[in-house]
């Protein structure tokens, strides 16, 4: 099963999937663990107190943010 990632309406990125197949690591290179896990929310919104996981602050602040995808005008770059 392949991992997905949602960004959702005003709020988190919904990731779903088999969580056992990503790696997802801190500042200093620890990986999270994700057994026994189907989806995680991450925040976006740069208000939560337990980043790089969301605990619903973008609601207390009113985080809006555009979830249309859009084409982009150039190829991003890796790691940019």
């Amino acid at each position: 099963m392949a991992i997905e990632l949602v960004a959702t309406r005003n709020g988190p990125y919904l990731v779903t999937g088999d969580l056992g197949q990503l790696d997802l690591r801190d500042g200093d290179g620890n990986l999270y663990d994700f057994t026994g896990k189907s989806r995680v929310f991450l925040c976006r919104c740069g208000a939560s107190t337990t980043k790089p996981f969301c605990d619903g602050q973008h609601t207390k602040i009113g985080f809006q943010a555009a979830e249309a995808a859009v084409k982009a005008s150039k190829p991003a770059l890796d790691g940019a």
